[in-house]
């Protein structure tokens, strides 16, 4: 009970009983019944704060029923003793009745309770982080669906294409074949294309849709390697024929694992001197699947085009401005795959540069005339006098024409650059050489139809 006690404690081992100093096995008042739990070990004095969960029900619950609960032979002791096993038996039933109470209340699945994250500073306010709530992803439908098939292949019908033969091409669309050959010299290193001869063409188109079953075409065949469709060769044009015999021979210089890589592209293409060429059918064909070393011949089914015009041709201008002197210079380099004006001997092109200032047409001047070319190089300057302060509100009107000896000149392309332009590029263009600083700016630039140019450049009205 008091100083002894506790000495007691202390010296006898913590199995021993402390009434009667025999070991708690064989001593007969720490024998527990099968109701109540053996729990090893001294106790603190007082229970601990979080094993009280309903103070005042068990105290007056444990008062009322602690000596008729008591095991029987705690009731045949001294008082004294009586006393103090009954303070230690209390302690044993009370903590008990806890632990069956929390193993009631535990529940029969685990339970997981996500709580708001908190995140405090010493000395400042704490704040709840709620969590965030996912965003909608796409499915994989939604994803794919955004996707625009027609981008990513030479036309719309690609697919049918490749599960078709020749002979059901042919019957479909009925725009005839085409015998061409190729293979790679592997001691030069280029690649030999042979375009030899179509059959079957079919006959020009009239503007009203029906068709001219007197009439014939003018073919010729445009050949290049995708994906680069700049450096393309084109044969002579055949004039009056549906079965025209071409046996041409061109070479692209090419290293071999490249040509490997690349894609034949055979476009067939009527020519028409009063207005676009207009596109009857083209063949394609992976070099991959051939064998170049070997080489060999075929005859190949046309398809439809989704470029129903050719394009006009490229020009390479060079723009320089020096603005102490205030002179515009301008250099024609050259140009390439021009449109053809002539069937027989190809084209004679030269350019026109035409200086605007505003909406007024101030100075005209032109290239020389390269004869029997598409791909002429010129290699000329020019230069206009504009002062720095009308430099914003100058335009450069570029045309190329056709030489025409017993009529006007043939059109083929144009483009204007400066104020008025004819699009991004050529903007982009006068813009570089405006923050050139007397740097000349080169760059390689599509010729537009007239139409295109009269439609969005006022300054393209004012020249003829």
């Amino acid at each position: 009970q008091g100083l002894l006690a506790r000495i007691s404690d202390l010296l006898l081992c913590r199995w021993t009983c402390r009434n009667c100093c025999q070991k708690c096995f064989d001593c007969s008042c720490c024998q527990t019944n099968e109701d109540e739990v053996e729990i090893l070990g001294p106790f603190p004095a007082q229970t601990p704060a979080w094993l009280i969960s309903s103070q005042n029900e068990d105290k007056d619950g444990d008062s009322d029923n602690t000596i008729s609960e008591l095991p029987p032979t705690l009731q045949d002791v001294s008082p004294d003793r009586r006393r103090s096993s009954s303070d230690t038996s209390r302690s044993t039933y009370s903590l008990t009745r806890r632990i069956s109470s929390l193993e009631s209340r535990r529940p029969s699945s685990p339970l997981i309770d996500i709580k708001p994250i908190e995140f405090g500073i010493i000395g400042a306010k704490k704040e709840i982080v709620q969590p965030t709530i996912l965003r909608k992803t796409y499915t994989p439908d939604d994803y794919f669906r955004k996707f625009e098939p027609r981008l990513y292949s030479l036309d719309s019908n690609s697919d049918d294409m490749d599960s078709l033969t020749d002979e059901e091409i042919l019957s479909k669309y009925q725009l005839g074949m085409l015998h061409f050959s190729t293979q790679y010299d592997l001691l030069h290193n280029y690649l030999i294309v042979r375009v030899i001869e179509a059959k079957d063409l079919p006959p020009p188109i009239s503007y009203d849709g029906s068709r001219q079953d007197m009439a014939h075409s003018n073919p010729y065949v445009k050949i290049c390697l995708l994906p680069d469709q700049k450096n393309s060769k084109q044969t002579g044009v055949k004039r009056k024929t549906q079965n025209p015999v071409f046996e041409e021979r061109y070479t692209f210089e090419i290293p071999f694992l490249e040509a490997q890589r690349r894609t034949l592209l055979l476009t067939v293409v009527d020519f028409d001197k009063f207005s676009r060429h207009c596109v009857i059918g083209k063949v394609s064909m992976p070099l991959s699947d051939v064998d170049l070393v070997k080489g060999g011949h075929w005859w190949k089914a046309l398809v439809p085009s989704s470029q129903n015009e050719v394009e006009l041709g490229e020009l390479l201008l060079s723009l320089n401005y020096l603005p102490s002197a205030g002179r515009l210079n301008v250099d024609i380099i050259r140009a390439k795959q021009l449109l053809q004006t002539d069937m027989s001997q190809g084209s004679d092109p030269f350019v026109k540069i035409q200086l605007v200032h505003g909406l007024k047409l101030t100075k005209t001047k032109k290239t020389s005339c390269m004869r029997g070319t598409i791909d002429p190089f010129y290699n000329e300057s020019f230069s206009f006098k504009v002062p720095q302060e009308e430099l914003e509100n100058t335009s450069l009107v570029f045309t190329v024409y056709g030489h025409n000896v017993k009529s006007s000149n043939d059109f083929i392309g144009r483009i204007v650059i400066g104020q008025y332009s004819t699009g991004a590029p050529e903007s982009n263009h006068w813009r570089r050489m405006l923050n050139a600083h007397r740097t000349a700016v080169e760059q390689w630039h599509s010729l537009r139809s007239r139409e295109e140019c009269d439609r969005v450049s006022p300054a393209s009205l004012e020249v003829t």
